[in-house]
């Protein structure tokens, strides 16, 4: 094997394989939650993908009802966002009475974070578009 040949391969050896770094990006997306869960006016969080699903929420016995309104307002985003033609959605946000989510996909991983009404969503934004 000539010399060149030798450092390309070991080269892509030391490439990381895809599955390597989807999982550093998904620690990196759990790390960012926890600390996004201590910002002032989180409610909690749920991060989710095809095969599993982490919940954390300062009320445990809300988690259905989290779990409910997380999943149909990313099912109905897409579904409008495929009815008008408005192509990937970067965000939701559902801003009710007392309260607001944010919902986004991150990795594969659907992400949705529950606030209080006055809780600073940017600066959420912005930690999660740092990962």
């Amino acid at each position: 094997m000539t010399r060149k040949k030798k450092t390309l391969l070991e080269e892509a050896e030391t490439i990381p394989k895809p599955a390597a770094v989807e999982t550093a990006s998904v620690d990196n997306l759990r790390s960012s939650l926890e600390e996004i869960k201590t910002y002032e006016g989180v409610i909690g969080y749920i991060l989710r993908n095809s095969t599993s699903a982490s919940i954390d929420l300062k009320d445990p016995t809300k988690i259905i009802d989290y779990a409910i309104l997380s999943s149909s307002a990313l099912d109905a985003s897409k579904e409008l966002s495929e009815l008008f033609s408005l192509g990937e959605l970067k965000n939701v946000i559902v801003e009710g009475k007392d309260a607001k989510m944010l919902s986004l996909t991150v990795y594969e991983n659907n992400v949705s974070v529950f606030l209080e009404k006055d809780a600073d969503l940017e600066k959420i934004l912005n930690k999660l578009r740092l990962l």
